[in-house]
């Protein structure tokens, strides 16, 4: 995949109703800053009885950019995704409607029975996959680790960008909503989210992290971020805009990951010590590149040295 397709470019990734008429300014006209990707719902953002609308809306909208595109030439927008509602909703899309400004689907309610469908319908468009994780099998690690060995065989693999964890759906399965004051660490999402990060992160497939839908409470939101890094999750869905900076400011490298990375992936040393932590590149190469990769897209965050020397927060050059 090229860079701009890169799993690390997803950021925060904002969703919109597609019943909302602004969406084309917002590509092309880069009206919400720091926006790396956004996703044109049809599914539980929409009522049924707004379907139509929303379709109709999804059309023009896509007549827009394509418009754009052929005039323009290339882009320099963030990534696109549709949501479809569901199978049928993704195959007419696919017949009925230029998707050549679109990047990809995000699929809904994914599951191993749903595959072929969606591959049906996938595969002979050049679009990416995200699939969503968010009904009751997810629960089960014996379905989610078949469902993984399946996926790492089929021919849809490399055009999964990311796998995307639908929190709210999870909890609504087991009849809970996530505590105001607490993180979805602290509620049954947090085995969810440890278990899915085994299974497929063990498999080098990406993973996203769900919504924080307490939109106001700004401490909650950074603890969960935190989990979220810790847990190697590469971007989060957001569902405002204020959420954007927060997101993407904590996918920023620290200067400590940055430069212990470094040493990690250069060093001739078996184990070595490095910032008072043992360093030991056979098992921490893998780390150390996701490190960089991260860096590369996110840059490095404002942090004062051991010298006092204040750092400079933005992108950092290719190694």
């Amino acid at each position: 995949m090229k860079n701009r397709l890169s799993h690390w470019n997803l950021g925060a990734t904002l969703y919109m109703p597609a019943t909302r008429i602004d969406i084309a300014d917002t590509v092309m006209h880069r009206k919400i800053p720091g926006l790396r990707s956004l996703v044109i719902c049809l599914e539980d953002a929409i009522s049924e009885a707004d379907v139509p609308v929303a379709v109709k809306n999804l059309e023009q909208l896509l007549h827009e950019l394509s418009d754009h595109l052929r005039k323009w030439g290339n882009n320099d927008w963030p990534l696109v995704f549709i949501r479809p509602r569901n199978t049928e909703m993704g195959a007419w899309l696919k017949e009925n409607v230029d998707l050549s400004a679109v990047d990809g689907f995000v699929l809904p309610k994914f599951t191993l029975s749903s595959l072929p469908e969606w591959w049906q319908i996938m595969a002979e468009t050049q679009l990416c996959m995200m699939p969503t994780l968010e009904t009751e099998d997810v629960f089960d690690v014996v379905q989610m680790r078949e469902l993984a060995a399946h996926l790492v065989n089929h021919p849809c693999h490399q055009r999964i960008i990311a796998l995307r964890i639908g929190g709210n759906d999870l909890m609504n399965v087991v009849s809970l909503r996530r505590p105001r004051d607490l993180t979805l660490y602290d509620s049954p999402m947090g085995y969810v989210i440890k278990m899915l990060v085994s299974v497929f992160g063990a498999r080098d497939f990406a993973l996203t992290a769900p919504v924080c839908e307490h939109i106001d409470d700004h401490q909650v939101m950074e603890r969960e971020l935190a989990l979220d890094i810790a847990h190697g999750l590469v971007g989060k869905t957001a569902i405002h805009p204020g959420q954007i900076e927060a997101i993407q400011s904590a996918l920023m490298v620290s200067q400590g990951e940055h430069s212990d990375a470094l040493r990690i992936l250069n060093s001739t040393h078996a184990v070595f010590k490095s910032q008072g932590t043992m360093c030991e590149p056979a098992t921490h190469r893998r780390w150390a590149t996701r490190i960089l990769d991260r860096a590369r897209f996110y840059g490095l965050q404002n942090e004062q040295s051991a010298d006092g020397i204040r750092l400079i927060r933005g992108k950092i050059p290719q190694h």
